[in-house]
């Protein structure tokens, strides 16, 4: 199960129809970054064998081989000084480089 937080969902709606696609995006794992793996994000369809998590008119998309590193996820959208962004907060990862763009498992 994913958790997708009221203020992820409203910029992926607002960043949806900004670009006139449908509010769906896929979360991905990828080798590569500071520690290993790291997160991808981009508007996207359903395809075969995907996990998905409705949540406040928004989708998230995960494929089976993410969704192992993925399950249990909060998807958040954070505004600061220091910028702002999607935040994945992940109880599986084992450490994060300090950017917060990759991960260890």
């Amino acid at each position: 199960m994913i958790k997708v937080t009221e203020s992820a969902a409203k910029k992926i709606i607002e960043l949806a129809s900004l670009e006139g696609k449908e509010p769906k995006i896929r979360v991905a794992v990828q080798g590569g970054g500071c520690s290993g793996f790291q997160y991808t994000i981009t508007f996207d369809e359903p395809k075969d064998g995907d996990e998905f998590q409705e949540a406040f008119g928004a989708e998230v998309l995960i494929d089976p081989m993410s969704f192992m590193y993925l399950d249990g996820v909060e998807i958040d959208y954070v505004e600061s000084l220091e910028g702002s962004g999607f935040k994945i907060n992940n109880p599986n990862a084992t450490g994060q480089c300090g950017c917060g763009h990759s991960f260890e498992a």
